[in-house]
């Protein structure tokens, strides 16, 4: 069964000046969740924010807050952003040896939980997890910054991961270098969840909401590929 298609607009690239309004402009221009990247500058090579940027932008939408977590560790903050108002955790395969135990604990804390899988990291990773997963994340570009180019060798992984994961309900997401392109080709291989950072966030307040519905319908249009 097909999973609902969502577009995950990512604050990454809103102005962190204005954050709050940010957030609020793109729920009321038709983003179904709120991405937030979260980096330590040590698992990737970029620091941004913290829980308590979540909890100050919670406030700005009833929208689902999807937070995923580029650090390692990731389990000593797992409560801090669950508490914070966090919807969805996300977890790196990479980051740890114990991911099993931290998307166990997400769930134990109430949310849903996420495995993300970067482009060097096969499919197979996240085989063993999808008991306990409510969402796999398939990197499309090497994380840590924004505006990169999608890969295209990725377009395999969400194949396989699609067929691994069968009529389980997960969502698959992507994250990197979607543009209406892309959204298009990462819909037909599997993926449901969109993350777009400069693809919404390029044009403007005035432009998000065409910007949304533009990816929107590239992605809907692809999706028949693989029922």
């Amino acid at each position: 069964m097909l999973r609902p298609l969502l577009i995950a607009p990512s604050i990454l690239s809103a102005d962190f000046a204005r954050l709050g309004k940010e957030v609020r402009a793109v729920d009321e221009a038709g983003g179904d969740w709120v991405h937030v990247d979260v980096m330590d500058g040590h698992f990737v090579p970029n620091i941004t924010l913290g829980p308590g940027i979540v909890r100050a932008i919670r406030p700005y939408t009833a929208k689902l807050l999807d937070v995923h977590l580029m650090i390692a560790p990731a389990e000593p903050y797992l409560r801090a952003f669950a508490e914070a108002g966090a919807d969805v955790i996300t977890v790196h395969a990479e980051a740890g040896p114990h991911v099993h135990r931290s998307l166990q604990t997400i769930r134990a804390l109430g949310k849903r939980a996420g495995v993300a899988l970067n482009p060097g990291t096969p499919p197979e990773a996240a085989g063993a997890l999808l008991d306990e997963a409510d969402l796999i994340l398939c990197m499309t570009v090497n994380p840590g910054f924004g505006n990169q180019a999608f890969i295209p060798a990725m377009l395999g992984k969400l194949r396989s991961l699609r067929a691994m994961i069968g009529d389980r309900p997960i969502d698959i997401e992507v994250d990197g270098g979607v543009t209406e392109a892309t959204a298009s080709q990462a819909a037909a291989a599997g993926a449901n969840v969109l993350v777009a950072g400069s693809a919404v966030f390029g044009g403007g307040v005035q432009a998000y909401a065409a910007r949304i519905a533009a990816l929107r319908r590239a992605a809907e249009g692809a999706r028949g590929e693989w029922v």
